[in-house]
């Protein structure tokens, strides 16, 4: 199930995207730098880097704890989005061969060692079951089981989904604690200093403000991208249903006419 549904590559997306992160964040405070000593600014002042080193302990977790779920959330919407466009790429070239009069037999046999998308493996297991059951029991005891297997192969491609929905709901409000911790922090630079120029106070409000940000760049995308796969995921549980529905239907007619198994392994 692992290989079959791709999940390793959420790993490899989650590593990839951790690097370009890396580089993207190094970059950026090294073009951030070259820009400020061009207008005669302090470069430490405005580089994303020197806000994240100078922030204190508590904003800095906060900080990688949310550049973390917006890495994790972007890895698992690049795997899901390559995985749902093969599936549904298998389902359709399945219901070709099924609906152009392929026949039972046929289709088992290509299919039965390794079914590719939740399709074909909710038609093996039908075959499977219509053959090992009881004549008289055999269509309710078929349709039983193409329901749990369309439930365990739907539940295999949603998994992850729940990080998205953690990252979505919970990425604000750690944001908005590591703004409130920095805001603190800001105050307690103007009680130790006694000043209230901007050049006392805007580090820690920069730095509060970056929190927030960051916040909101791992939840927007992670709200988004659960809307997309739950919609996606519906639409393929509802293809399925009416599949499931076909097959039982020409299942039933086989019983009807007291017609041997349509499938037999080799």
């Amino acid at each position: 199930m692992m290989n079959r549904f791709g999940m390793n590559r959420f790993w490899l997306f989650a590593l990839v995207l951790l690097a370009c992160l890396a580089s993207a964040s190094v970059g950026a405070g090294t073009a951030w730098g070259q820009l400020a000593e061009t207008a005669g600014a302090p470069a430490t002042e405005l580089t994303i880097w020197s806000l994240f080193i100078r922030a204190d302990i508590v904003v800095k977790t906060t900080m990688v704890i949310l550049a973390l779920a917006s890495v994790l959330s972007w890895a698992v919407v690049l795997s899901k989005f390559l995985l749902l466009r093969r599936v549904k790429n298998e389902a359709q070239r399945f219901l070709e061969a099924f609906r152009q009069g392929t026949s039972f037999a046929q289709l088992y046999q290509l299919y039965y060692q390794a079914p590719p998308d939740p399709m074909s493996a909710v038609f093996v297991t039908a075959m499977q079951e219509w053959r090992r059951a009881p004549v008289e029991r055999a269509l309710p005891r078929v349709r039983d089981m193409m329901e749990l297997t369309l439930s365990r192969e739907i539940r295999a491609l949603g998994r992850y989904q729940s990080l998205l929905a953690t990252v979505g709901s919970s990425a604000p409000f750690i944001g908005l604690f590591g703004t409130v911790w920095g805001i603190m922090n800001a105050f307690q630079s103007i009680a130790l200093t006694r000043q209230t120029h901007l050049a006392v106070v805007a580090p820690g409000i920069a730095e509060a403000l970056f929190a927030t940000a960051l916040g909101l760049i791992a939840a927007i995308p992670a709200v988004i991208a659960y809307n997309w796969l739950s919609s996606r995921l519906n639409e393929h549980n509802a293809m399925i249903e009416d599949f499931i529905q076909e097959i039982g239907v020409t299942l039933s007619r086989y019983f009807d006419e007291k017609k041997p198994p349509p499938a037999s392994a080799s």
